[in-house]
């Protein structure tokens, strides 16, 4: 998927490259967002799919279907040891969701997008819930554009189904970068972070 395909490019630029390398699924799913999942064959699609939809309600006047309660996690004595003591080291926020979600059940969406911020979705105690979080690990959590971008889209998808957020915050701040702050000050950073600032969905602060 392009706008301009590799012969045009090649013939004004003088660039030679190929069509997957200019927007196979894999670019899609690392530089632009247009990609949500990635599946290796046929029948890995169709689990992905299944996976999704199990978390989803039918339309947007019902309820996402309730899982069977696990109450496990409520007494994980082991999230006391998971952040370092030393608060300028990394760690991986997976580690935490997938403590505190049902039986550990984390479906992670634009996984290889903006991989400074996770987004997906779990169930708590049945329920399904949208997850958000800063990644310590990539960028150590900081936000960028793209990372702004990618929770707004998430956070008006779960509008639409009425799926409650959970949003784990450990962020130093913005990205610092002389093109990233002229960026931020321009008219569509502030159309990508109004939907964090003011989620219309219920939102359950862990």
């Amino acid at each position: 998927m392009f706008i301009t395909g590799p012969a045009v490019i090649r013939q004004v630029t003088g660039e030679v490259i190929t069509a997957e390398q200019l927007g196979g699924a894999r670019v899609q799913a690392t530089a632009s967002g247009v990609v949500h999942f990635i599946a290796e064959n046929d029948l890995d699609a169709i689990k992905i799919c299944k996976r999704l939809l199990s978390f989803l309600p039918s339309n947007n006047l019902e309820d996402a279907p309730r899982g069977e309660a696990d109450k496990r996690h409520m007494h994980d004595s082991s999230l006391n040891e998971v952040l370092p003591d030393e608060p300028k080291l990394p760690y991986d926020m997976r580690e935490i969701i997938t403590r505190i979600v049902d039986r550990g059940d984390f479906l992670e969406v634009h996984k290889e997008f903006a991989r400074n911020l996770l987004v997906g979705f779990g169930r708590l105690v049945g329920r399904t819930v949208g997850i958000i979080a800063n990644q310590p690990a990539v960028l150590a959590g900081a936000l960028d554009i793209n990372a702004s971008d990618k929770a707004a889209r998430f956070i008006r998808f779960c509008n639409c189904f009425n799926i409650p957020l959970i949003t784990l915050v450990d962020v130093p701040g913005f990205l610092p970068a002389s093109t990233r702050n002229i960026a931020a000050s321009s008219a569509t950073a502030p159309s990508c972070c109004s939907p964090i600032r003011r989620p219309p969905c219920p939102r359950l602060r862990w």
